[in-house]
């Protein structure tokens, strides 16, 4: 926020200074400073790459200054990316390991309702754990 309000500040001094007619000068209080009409370091005549690229090609995507390139550049690119993505990000999803070991569960649940199934017994039993192992407290 502080910088689009220093820009804006700029921005009308600079009108300001344009409209005074004065270039050289500000036309504020002595001892001020005017500010350069372009950018320090920058030749008022020589534009950006990015412009002049896109004054020769209107559909410039930013890989290459040739338009054949670019548009090759850029199908490359898109192509591999959404490849990438979602070839590579099913098969992560796929090999996950098992969270919370549901699927182990239910193998272990399958093999230990087959196992009671062949010895005859029943499915569930009301005692969790077999009565005749446990060593219980004396009665006092």
């Amino acid at each position: 926020m502080a910088a689009a309000a220093v820009g804006r500040a700029l921005r009308a001094l600079r009108v300001r200074t344009m409209a005074a007619g004065t270039r050289g000068r500000s036309a504020g209080p002595p001892g001020a400073v005017a500010l350069p009409q372009v950018p320090l370091g920058a030749d008022p005549h020589e534009e950006e790459p990015m412009a002049v690229a896109q004054k020769k090609n209107p559909d410039y995507h930013g890989f290459s200054a040739d338009p054949d390139a670019d548009v090759l550049n850029m199908r490359a690119v898109f192509f591999a990316g959404v490849s990438v993505a979602i070839v590579l990000g099913t098969v992560f999803l796929h090999y996950l390991p098992d969270y919370g070991l549901q699927q182990w569960a239910r193998r272990e649940a399958e093999l230990q309702i087959r196992e009671r199934e062949s010895r005859g017994m029943p499915l569930l039993d009301s005692n969790y754990y077999n009565p005749a192992r446990l060593t219980l407290p004396p009665p006092e």
